[in-house]
C-alpha cells in the first residue's frame, strides 16, 4: 500500500491531522488497531472541555481575561525547569496565543458550538473560568473531523491494523509495517482480540504518530511515576481503556525518536469505580464543586488549599504521604445535587445529546440521573441518615476500620460551627463564598453554604475516592512543525507526532501541571500543527 502520509492512531489528534492533510490534497492512510466502533479514541469519552481565553462566552459571564493572564497562569503551573523544556515552552506559548486568538473562530468554522456557561474545573490553576464545554461533549468535538476523514476521497482508514515498526530508508522514515488483526465486534472501549491474520506494509513520504498515552498500562505508569508524588499507588483505576498502553512510543523511539519528560503525568484523585464498567478497572472522575469535606483515609481533613476541585496534583502528592490509596468526600444531598458532575460523554446525556430541556434540569434542582445512579449503585458510595451510621458504612468499605467516629464528629461539627457567622477562619468556607460571587458557580456549580448535619440538607453521603489514571504529560520530543526530534535534538526525517503521544506538543507543553481544558485543545492544536508541518515538507 502507498500514500503520501500514514497517520498512526484514529483519535482526535490523528483525525485532525488527517482532515488537514486531506484538505491540502494529500493522500492519507489512517491506521488504527481497534475496530471501527472505537473511531475517535479517548476524545469520545471526554466531557468536551476546551480552554479559551477572552471568549465571548467569558465576557457574557462577566469574566475579564487576557492572553497575559493566561500565559502567567500557564507558566506558574507548568514550572518548566529542564533543558529539554525549550520546545515544550514554545508549544505552550503558541497554544495560549491560539486559544486567545483564532481557536474559537476555527472551532465555529468546523461547526463546533459551546455551552454558554463557562466552568472552572481546576480553581488553583486558572485565575478565571476558562473551561468551555462543547455542545455535544466529546462526540461533538470529534464530529467534523470524522466527517472530513470519512467523506474524503483522499483518506483510507484501516481498522484492525496494528503498527509494529516504522520503516526507514536511508535514515528517513518511509512507512509503517505491522500485523492485521482479526475483525472484532466488541463495543467501543471493550478489549478487542489480538488474533493476527496477516501482515501489512505501507509506503509513505511521512508518518504521523498520534497513538495516545500510557494511562491504560498501569505497569508503565508506576515505572514512570514521578518522585515528587511519592510512591505509586498499589491500587489504581483506569480512566482510559487498556489499549492506551504506550506501545507506539517505544516503536517511534526504535526509529530514532526521543521521549522526554516521561515522569510528568496527570492523574485524578477523585476517581470512583464504575458500577457499569466498559473496560477493565473502569473508573469515572468526579468533577466536584468546592463544598464537600475532604478527608484522608484516616479521617483527617486535607489542609488548605486542597479543597475539592482546586489542585489535583497537590492533593495527590499530599495523599501519597498518608500510606493509603484512598480518601473520602463527606457531603449532603444538597451538595451532590448542585455540585457533582461526572466526567465523560456517557455520564452527561443532556449535554452530549444537546438537549436544552434536560440541561435546564440541572438549574432547577435535583441531581443528574447518572449521579443518582452512582449514588444508588456505586460501590464507593455510602448514604446514611446520621453521622454515626455514615462512619459505620465508611468503615465497612475498607479491610480494617480506619475511621474514628468521635474524631469525624469533632471535625464535622467544628466545620458546621463556622457557619454561625458570615465570616470566620475556615478557609474552605471563605473560598466557597468567594466562588459564589461568580454567577456561573452560583447558578450551577456551588451550593449555598450550609451545615453538613442540617437534616433539611440530607441525607449524608460519603464517597470513597481512588487514584484514576488519565493523561501522560510527557511524550515524543517535537518542534513546532510536529517533527520528532532525536536524542541530539535534530529532526528524524519523515517522522512527526501529535496529541498525547507528543505530550500534546513538544514532548510536554503542560510542564508538570495542566490547566483544565487543554487536553482536547492540545490534540486539536498539535494535530493541526503536525499536518501543516508535513504539508510544508512534501
Amino acid at each position: 500500500m502507498k500514500a503520501d502520509v500514514v497517520v498512526v492512531g484514529a483519535g482526535l489528534a490523528g483525525l485532525v491531522a488527517t482532515a488537514e492533510l486531506a484538505a491540502a490534497g494529500r493522500s492519507v492512510i489512517l491506521v488504527e488497531q481497534e475496530p471501527a466502533q472505537s473511531l475517535g479514541g479517548q476524545a469520545f469519552w471526554s466531557f468536551g472541555g476546551l480552554f479559551l481565553v477572552g471568549s465571548p462566552e467569558q465576557r457574557r459571564m462577566g469574566i475579564r481575561d487576557s492572553p497575559e493572564l493566561a500565559w502567567q497562569d500557564w507558566q506558574d503551573n507548568a514550572g518548566f525547569d529542564r533543558a529539554e523544556d525549550e520546545w515544550p515552552r514554545r508549544w505552550a506559548k503558541a497554544y495560549v496565543d491560539w486559544a486567545a486568538g483564532g481557536k474559537r473562530a476555527w472551532l465555529r468554522e468546523k461547526g463546533i458550538k459551546l455551552f454558554p456557561i463557562v466552568g472552572w474545573a481546576e480553581r488553583a490553576g486558572n485565575s478565571v473560568p476558562r473551561f468551555h464545554i462543547t455542545w455535544g461533549t466529546g462526540p461533538g468535538v470529534l464530529e467534523p473531523f470524522i466527517a472530513a476523514a470519512v467523506s474524503s476521497g483522499r483518506v483510507r482508514i484501516l481498522f484492525r491494523h496494528r503498527v509494529d515498526a516504522l520503516v526507514k530508508t536511508g535514515g528517513t522514515v518511509t512507512g509503517a509495517a505491522g500485523r492485521v488483526l482479526a475483525p472484532s465486534d466488541v463495543a467501543r472501549g471493550e478489549a478487542s482480540s489480538r488474533e493476527e491474520t496477516g501482515d501489512f506494509t505501507i509506503e509513505a513520504q511521512a508518518v504521523v504518530v498520534t497513538s495516545g498515552g500510557i494511562g491504560g498500562n498501569h505497569d508503565l505508569v508506576r515505572e514512570n511515576w514521578p518522585a515528587s508524588l511519592g510512591t505509586p499507588p498499589a491500587h489504581l483505576i483506569s480512566g482510559v481503556p487498556a489499549h492506551v498502553d504506550g506501545r507506539m512510543l517505544g516503536i517511534a523511539t526504535a526509529a530514532g525518536g526521543s521521549v522526554i519528560n516521561p515522569d510528568r503525568m496527570w492523574h485524578y484523585v477523585e476517581g470512583i469505580q464504575n458500577w457499569d464498567p466498559i473496560w477493565d478497572r473502569h473508573g469515572i472522575r468526579i468533577l466536584p464543586g468546592p463544598s464537600s469535606l475532604w478527608l484522608d483515609a484516616l479521617g483527617r481533613r486535607l489542609p488548605a488549599p486542597l479543597y475539592p476541585g482546586f489542585d489535583t496534583l497537590g492533593a495527590l502528592a499530599h495523599l501519597r504521604t498518608t500510606g493509603h490509596d484512598h480518601s473520602w468526600f463527606v457531603l449532603t444531598q444538597r451538595i451532590i445535587e448542585k455540585e457533582f458532575a461526572l466526567s465523560g460523554s456517557e455520564q452527561n446525556p443532556d449535554l452530549t445529546g444537546r438537549s436544552v430541556r434536560r440541561v435546564l434540569g440541572r438549574v432547577r434542582g435535583g441531581a443528574p440521573a447518572p449521579v443518582e445512579a452512582f449514588k444508588h449503585n456505586g460501590a464507593d458510595f455510602v448514604v446514611a441518615g446520621d453521622l454515626d451510621e455514615l462512619v459505620e458504612g465508611m468503615n465497612a468499605l475498607t479491610p480494617a476500620p480506619l475511621l474514628d467516629p468521635v474524631a469525624i464528629r469533632r471535625t464535622v461539627e467544628g466545620r458546621d460551627r463556622e457557619l454561625d457567622n458570615a465570616f470566620g477562619k475556615d478557609l474552605q468556607l471563605a473560598a466557597i463564598r468567594g466562588l459564589r460571587a461568580y454567577r456561573g458557580d452560583r447558578l450551577m456549580r456551588t451550593a449555598a453554604p450550609h451545615r453538613l448535619l442540617d437534616p433539611a440538607a440530607g441525607p449524608l453521603i460519603a464517597v470513597r475516592l481512588h487514584v484514576l489514571t488519565r493523561k501522560s504529560l510527557g511524550g515524543l520530543h517535537t518542534d513546532l512543525d510536529g517533527r520528532v526530534l532525536d536524542a541530539a535534538g535534530a529532526p528524524v526525517p519523515g517522522l512527526y507526532a501529535a496529541g498525547e503521544a507528543a505530550g500534546f506538543g513538544g514532548g510536554g507543553m503542560h510542564g508538570y501541571r495542566a490547566l483544565e481544558g487543554t487536553f482536547l485543545g492540545g490534540c486539536l492544536f498539535s494535530g493541526r500543527q503536525a499536518a501543516r508541518g508535513v504539508n510544508a515538507q512534501l
